[in-house]
């Protein structure tokens, strides 16, 4: 028992963690307290960048299959258009945004999960935990009233806004309430106006924005800002009718809505935590930051933390690596957390601005910003987040280190595929390379790959530049392995 490492909460963050700790061969346990996966739609875009990290897990096909291919997005005001701006453009196998609920995300991640002989233990919630210098232990209550108490290497908490893993570190969460109420609607969207279904679409209004996501078969979600809430009252139960009021008051009567599958009011929260890990214990997406849903971030984050950890807990858990790689996992993520904490709320708060010359100042910036491709590309890169990178991690080392690696760089399987979290070595073929693959079994991909410039590069497991180094200088790479198994 020992060795099995422990995840509380299977929502998509600790799906996809275990998943990728599976197929490294670490042994795990994946539980969470909710008696079935969640049967809402929820978190709907799955952004291409973590597309491409599901290319390393094998499982991007099926969500390929599921989902509904959005090849852009469109900001108007009223009838006129302000900018548009096409995934299409991105320099990604998958440029798109893939609309897919979040039930099918859990789905399609479960079914992955079930392939490895692993499978959910529902029910079973985490009462309390201690720390050790060797291990965690941790107490779990069972549906009908057992208590185990089990001892686990690393205790990662992937259990949502709420979770009692961050409660029991005693981590502060950090942020603030929006004081605005929103109201999501699944629906279907018929009509001479409604948007093209392969597009996502934001229109702002004097009295608040509203956006259009799009789904499969004719249907579409919904977000409206309706104003400011009334903490002293419960709004009343939304209606289809009201969404339909609030779209043909902010868009016009072009667009009819019917056959409404979810409805709900929500209140933004932007909180986050300084530092995703204490000790053996660590935290992973809602559990450490929540945020406006604007940019559809979120999960993709989460999915994005777990991935990052997952490949040093299995290299470090395997004695291949040393402890202190387990260090850079909070700041490389914290930092991304940030980010998109920051991107999250500027969104929310030019969407929301209700002054008119502040909603006239805003709208004119943005027809402006938008006639250069420049800002088009800048808006894609972060929404796709292909973007993202680690250039100030303890990991990267050299001019463009920390960066995505092309996938069309990749001249085979990404690196990270396959069952162990290896390295991959780009630079000429020759005996020095295979001198250091040779030093480097456990950390290094058994074949030299083509640099595609004049330098040599080791790519992570998770397909960011560690080092970059001028070709030849095995001097450089040979430290940096050296630096990774003993840091």
């Amino acid at each position: 028992m020992f060795e099995q490492i422990l995840i509380v909460g299977a929502g998509p963050v600790g799906l996809t963690l275990a998943c990728e700790l599976a197929r490294y061969g670490v042994d795990l346990r994946l539980i969470d307290r909710s008696p079935e996966p969640t049967r809402t739609s929820k978190a709907l875009v799955v952004w291409p960048r973590t597309l491409e990290l599901m290319d390393r897990m094998g499982c991007t096909r099926a969500f390929l299959d599921a989902g509904l291919h959005a090849q852009g997005a469109t900001l108007r005001s009223g009838e006129r258009v302000l900018g548009h701006t096409r995934f299409t453009d991105i320099a990604s196998p998958y440029p798109f945004a893939l609309m897919i609920p979040q039930s099918e995300t859990e789905r399609l991640l479960g079914e992955h999960l079930a392939g490895f002989g692993i499978a959910v233990e529902r029910q079973v919630t985490l009462s309390g935990f201690s720390q050790q210098a060797d291990g965690v232990t941790a107490r779990l209550c069972h549906a009908d009233g057992r208590e185990e108490a089990i001892t686990t290497p690393f205790l990662i908490g992937c259990d949502g806004a709420h979770s009692h893993v961050r409660h029991g570190l005693g981590f502060d969460f950090e942020g603030r309430a929006e004081g605005g109420e929103w109201l999501l609607a699944d629906v279907r969207v018929e009509g001479p106006d409604a948007p093209p279904s392969d597009e996502i679409t934001v229109t702002f209004h004097r009295d608040g924005p509203l956006v259009l996501f799009p789904l499969s078969g004719g249907r579409a979600r919904v977000i409206v800002a309706t104003g400011t809430a009334d903490p002293s009252r419960k709004p009343p139960e939304p209606t289809l009718e009201l969404v339909q009021a609030l779209i043909e008051a902010r868009v016009g009567p072009g667009i009819r809505v019917s056959d409404p599958v979810w409805l709900s009011y929500f209140h933004i929260n932007e909180r986050k935590v300084a530092q995703y890990r204490q000790g053996r214990v660590f935290l992973a997406g809602d559990a450490a930051h929540i945020h406006s849903p604007a940019g559809g971030q979120g999960m993709n984050t989460g999915m994005q933390d777990a991935v990052n950890l997952a490949w040093k807990l299995a290299l470090v858990q395997a004695g291949r690596a040393a402890p202190d790689l387990l260090d850079s996992y909070s700041p490389e993520r914290a930092a991304v957390g940030d980010m998109v904490l920051r991107n999250a709320s500027r969104l929310t708060a030019a969407a929301t601005l209700s002054r008119p010359y502040a909603q006239a100042a805003r709208n004119l910036a943005i027809r402006a910003s938008f006639d250069f491709r420049a800002v088009r590309d800048r808006l894609a890169a972060t929404l796709t987040e292909i973007g993202i990178g680690y250039p100030d991690s303890m990991l990267s080392e050299g001019p463009g280190a920390g960066r995505r690696w092309p996938p069309e760089y990749a001249g085979g399987p990404p690196p990270g595929a396959g069952d162990s979290p290896l390295f991959v070595l780009y630079a000429e073929r020759g005996s020095d390379g295979e001198a250091l693959i040779a030093r480097f079994p456990t950390l290094l991909a058994p074949e030299i790959r083509p640099s595609p410039d004049d330098r040599m590069h080791l790519v992570r497991p998770d397909g960011y530049i560690g080092l970059s180094a001028p070709a030849g200088d095995w001097d450089a790479a040979n430290r940096y392995l050296v630096r990774l198994a003993h840091l």
